[in-house]
C-alpha cells in the first residue's frame, strides 16, 4: 500500500504482511496517533491473529449475506468517542451493503460497562443485539442499571429471556470478554475505541469519510493480496 494513501487515513497502521502492529492511544483519546514498533511474525501467523479477533463464535456479529470487508469495533458503551463511531458505523452499513461489523466488548470503564457489555453479548441469543446496541450507544451520560433496563426496554428486549440467557451463556459471556480483554492487552491497546478495517488498525475516533476510505484501501489490500502475483 502507498504511503500517501496510509497517511490519508491518519491513526491507521497495517496488521497484515507478517507485522502485528500495536498502537499507544491514550485511554478515551479522540485522536490516537502513535504507534509501537511492529512484532514481526510471519504472514500466516498475521492472518491466524486477524482469524481468531473476527472469527470469535461468541461476538456478537453484523453480517450481511456477501459481505468482503470486515470491521472489528473495540469498544466500550460509556465511551463517547465509541457513540460517535456507532453512529458513522452505521451510516455505513446503510451506504454499503458488503461490510460486517464484528463486536468486542471490552469494558474499561467500571462496573456499569461489565453490565452493560454481557447484558448486550446476551441479547444476542433473542436475535436482539443490533437493536439493543443501538440504544445502549444512544444513551446519555454515564451508565446504570437503571438505564440499560430502560435501553433494553427500547429495544424491545424480552428481560426474562434476557436473565436466563445472562445465566445460561455466563461461560460463553465471561470467555469472550476475557478474550478480548486478552487481546487488547497483547495489541498494547491503552483505550476505546479501536477499529480493525481488514489488515488496518486505526486507534481513536475517525470520523465518517475516513472510516470509508479505510474500508475502500481493506478492499484493495485483499485485491491485491488475491492477484496472482508476477
Amino acid at each position: 500500500m502507498q504511503r500517501k494513501a496510509m497517511l490519508a487515513l491518519g491513526a491507521a497502521v497495517l496488521l497484515a504482511g507478517g507485522a502485528l502492529w500495536a498502537a499507544q492511544n491514550p485511554r478515551g483519546s479522540a485522536n490516537g496517533q502513535s504507534a509501537a514498533e511492529p512484532d514481526q511474525t510471519s504472514s500466516a501467523e498475521a492472518a491466524a491473529v486477524r482469524r481468531e479477533i473476527a472469527e470469535d463464535p461468541v461476538a456478537p456479529k453484523y453480517a450481511p449475506q456477501g459481505y468482503d470487508t470486515t470491521i472489528v469495533f473495540y469498544t466500550d458503551y460509556q465511551c463517547p468517542y465509541c457513540r460517535k463511531i456507532h453512529n458513522s458505523l452505521a451510516q455505513l452499513t446503510e451506504e454499503d451493503d458488503k461490510v460486517r461489523i464484528v463486536y468486542r466488548d471490552w469494558p474499561i470503564f467500571g462496573a456499569s460497562s461489565v453490565e452493560a457489555a454481557k447484558a448486550a453479548i446476551a441479547s444476542q441469543w433473542q436475535g436482539k443485539h443490533a437493536a439493543f446496541n443501538d440504544a445502549l450507544m444512544k444513551t446519555d451520560g454515564r451508565l446504570d442499571s437503571a438505564k440499560i433496563l430502560a435501553a433494553a426496554g427500547r429495544a424491545g428486549v424480552d428481560l426474562t429471556r434476557l436473565q436466563s440467557d445472562l445465566k445460561a451463556h455466563k461461560t460463553d459471556i465471561d470467555g469472550v470478554l476475557d478474550r478480548t480483554s486478552r487481546q487488547a492487552a497483547k495489541m498494547g491497546l491503552q483505550g476505546t475505541p479501536v477499529l480493525l478495517v481488514g489488515p488496518y488498525f486505526i486507534p481513536g475516533a475517525v470520523d465518517y469519510s475516513t472510516l470509508s476510505s479505510a474500508v475502500q484501501l481493506a478492499r484493495e489490500f485483499e485485491q491485491d493480496q488475491a492477484s496472482p502475483q508476477i
